[in-house]
């Protein structure tokens, strides 16, 4: 009788997919509630939780496909391919949505940007602010890599404490 061993691209894939859909809907649910500019710690969070959350259940069901075994390095596969899975559809959700949903988007944050600098630094000049959000704006093309490394960290980081946590490694005989 031969053991069939699960796959973590699989699981990765699909979980990745679920997350990624659970953001986007989640994205979708804060345009249509007029919210798309909220970055407090609230809405943080959700997408955090919805990403660990995610990751978690992928390496959990990989262990219950895997005979109920588990390594950190599977974990560390399984959490980091969600995270990128997820990290991409998120990045090709903001994508169209930052180009075609709502092409005023980015425009949009820097005057939120703006105008909290304007207060939180009353010693600048108007001037001073737009000279760093136009240098913000020739670097905005970096907020797609940073949050995809951002997406993986974190399946690194969720992938090797729930593999602490759930591993069972397969007996030597």
């Amino acid at each position: 009788m031969e053991d069939t061993q699960a796959q973590t691209g699989k699981f990765s894939l699909n979980y990745g997919l679920i997350v990624g859909a659970v953001g986007i809907a989640f994205g979708i649910m804060l345009y249509v509630m007029d919210m798309q500019y909220e970055r407090g710690f609230a809405v943080q969070a959700t997408q955090t939780l919805i990403l660990v959350a995610g990751i978690v259940l992928g390496i959990y069901q990989f262990k219950k496909a895997n005979s109920n075994f588990l390594t950190i390095s599977e974990a560390l596969k399984v959490g980091a391919g969600v995270a990128l899975i997820a990290g991409l559809l998120g990045i090709l959700y903001f994508y169209i949505f930052s180009n075609f949903i709502e092409p005023d988007f980015m425009d949009n944050m820097y005057e939120i940007g703006k105008q909290q600098a304007l207060i939180d630094n009353p010693k600048l000049t108007e001037e001073q602010i737009d000279q760093g959000i136009e240098m913000q704006k020739s670097f905005s093309w970096m907020t797609y890599p940073i949050i995809l490394v951002m997406n993986i960290l974190i399946g690194l980081v969720v992938g090797v404490i729930t593999g602490l946590i759930l591993k069972k490694d397969k007996p030597a005989y």
